[in-house]
C-alpha cells in the first residue's frame, strides 16, 4: 500500500438530506482512525462545498470532533452542517485558472486527500478535479461519496439520504390515506414528491401497504409518459368504487410532447447547472381535476421536509452513511482515487450489504431511473418487485439525544 502522509478536506455540494452528516460523521471517524495511524494529520471541512474552498474558508473538524458525544450529535443533525453549494465546475481547457487555484490551495494546506459528498453533480466536479490532479503530477486522492434523496446516482444500489426521505413520504402518505378517509364525498388529492428525471422517492408513496394499508390510487413517475386523458379517465373509474382517492405524482413527470407538467407555472426557467426549474406538477393536475371532474381536490408539495425530516430517519440510512463515509476514506488511504464509494446490495432473501468502489468516470452525470420491473403494465403504480426493493431501506428506528423535548443538532 502506498501511504501518502498529510491532510484531508471534506465538502458537502448539492440538496441536503437527512443523511449527509451522518456520512460526514463517517468521513470524520475515519480521518480520525488514519490520524492514529499516522496517515492523515488533520481534516478540514470547507464551508459551501467548493466554492468555500476557492475563498479558503475551511475549519479544522479534527479539533471539533475530539469529543465522541459531538460526533453522535452530528449524525443525527439533518442538512448539511457544511453548508452546500450548486457550483458548476467547467472544463480545466475552459477555466484554467480555477484549477490553478484550487492547486495553490492543496500546496499550502498540504490537502493530499479530497472527500466531496454529494449527487451527480458533485459527483463530476471528483471526475474533473481527480484527472487535473493526475495530470498535474500533483499526488493526491479524491474519492466521491454518495448523497442524493433522489437515488439516481449509478453504480451503487441506493444512496444515503433516501431511505429516510423515502420513509418520510411513505409515513406521510399513509397519515394521509387515514385523513382523506373520513369523508364519503368525492375529492380527489393529488401529493407532488421530489424527483425530476428519476421518480425513485415518489416510488416509496406505494409503501404503506407493507404495513397493513393501502398504497395511493396511482402513482406516477418520470420514466413514463404522462398522458392527461388517461389520468382523468382512471379518476372518474376508480370513483366508482371508492370517492376518495389520492395521487402520488414526481415534480419531473412530462407530457407526450416532452414538456414538464410543472412548467406550466412561471414559464420556462432554468438553475445553476442548465436544469428546468420545476415546480406546480400537483397544481397543474388539481386544476385540470377541477375542469374535466368537477369534484373537491387539493394538491399537497411535500417539498423540504421529505429531505430534511431526521425526526422519522430511517435506521438503516443512516448506518450505512456512516459505514460508506469510512469507506471513502479507507479506499484513499489505501490509494485509490478517481473513485466513488458505493453501497452494494448482497444477492438473496436477506438484506445485507457491503460498501465498494466504482470508477467516478462511470458516474459523472449519469441518471439511474427506476427500472421497468418496479413500474406496472398501466404506467400508474409499483409493481411487488418494486416494494421488495424500497422495504429495508426505511427500516429501524434511531435512537435520538434530545434536548429540552427537541432533537439535539449541531450548528457548525
Amino acid at each position: 500500500m502506498n501511504i501518502l502522509h498529510g491532510n484531508a478536506v471534506v465538502g458537502q455540494s448539492g440538496g441536503p438530506t437527512a443523511a449527509i452528516n451522518a456520512t460526514l460523521a463517517g468521513v470524520i471517524r475515519g480521518a480520525l482512525s488514519a490520524k492514529a495511524d499516522g496517515v492523515i494529520d488533520t481534516l478540514y471541512g470547507m464551508r459551501n462545498g467548493i466554492e468555500g474552498f476557492l475563498d479558503e474558508r475551511l475549519i479544522n473538524l479534527t479539533d471539533i470532533f475530539s469529543d465522541e458525544s459531538k460526533i453522535k450529535i452530528l449524525e443525527q443533525t439533518p442538512s448539511a452542517a457544511l453548508g452546500s453549494c450548486r457550483k458548476k465546475m467547467k472544463s480545466p481547457e475552459v477555466d484554467p485558472e480555477t484549477y490553478e487555484r484550487l492547486i495553490e490551495i492543496f500546496k499550502k494546506y498540504n490537502i493530499r486527500y479530497f472527500f466531496y459528498i454529494g449527487g451527480n453533480d458533485s459527483m463530476d466536479t471528483v471526475s474533473k478535479l481527480s484527472k487535473f490532479a493526475a495530470d498535474h503530477d500533483y499526488e493526491m486522492r479524491v474519492v466521491g461519496v454518495p448523497k442524493t434523496v433522489d437515488n439516481d446516482l449509478a453504480a451503487t444500489d441506493h444512496t444515503p439520504g433516501f431511505g429516510s426521505a423515502a420513509k418520510f413520504v411513505a409515513v406521510t402518505m399513509k397519515e394521509l390515506i387515514r385523513d382523506i378517509s373520513v369523508y364519503s364525498m368525492k375529492a380527489v388529492t393529488i401529493v407532488e414528491i421530489m424527483g425530476r428525471d428519476a421518480g425513485w422517492l415518489t416510488t416509496a408513496a406505494a409503501l404503506p401497504v407493507i404495513s397493513g394499508g393501502k398504497g395511493p390510487d396511482l402513482v406516477y413517475l418520470p420514466e413514463r409518459t404522462f398522458d392527461p386523458d388517461k389520468f382523468i379517465e382512471s379518476i372518474n373509474e376508480l370513483q366508482k368504487d371508492h370517492p376518495a382517492l389520492i395521487v402520488a405524482v414526481s415534480e419531473g413527470i412530462k407530457f407526450p410532447d416532452g414538456r414538464y407538467v410543472g412548467e406550466g407555472l412561471g414559464g420556462r426557467k432554468v438553475d445553476a447547472f442548465g436544469h428546468v426549474a420545476l415546480s406546480g406538477a400537483g397544481k397543474v393536475l388539481e386544476d385540470l381535476v377541477k375542469e374535466k371532474v368537477g369534484c373537491k381536490v387539493r394538491s399537497i408539495e411535500l417539498n423540504l421536509p421529505q429531505r430534511c425530516a431526521a425526526h422519522i430517519a430511517s435506521l438503516t440510512d443512516i448506518t450505512e452513511s456512516v459505514g460508506v463515509g469510512k469507506a471513502a476514506v479507507a479506499y484513499a488511504v489505501e490509494g485509490k482515487t478517481g473513485i466513488m464509494a458505493t453501497i452494494d446490495r448482497a444477492e438473496g432473501d436477506e438484506y445485507s450489504v457491503t460498501f465498494g468502489a466504482a470508477n467516478i468516470a462511470e458516474i459523472a452525470n449519469a441518471v439511474r431511473g427506476v427500472p421497468d420491473e418496479y413500474i406496472n403494465e398501466t404506467s400508474d403504480g409499483i409493481t411487488e418487485a418494486g416494494i421488495n426493493y424500497l422495504k429495508p431501506l426505511i427500516m429501524g428506528e434511531c435512537d435520538v439525544i434530545y434536548d429540552n423535548g427537541m432533537p439535539a443538532h449541531i450548528v457548525l
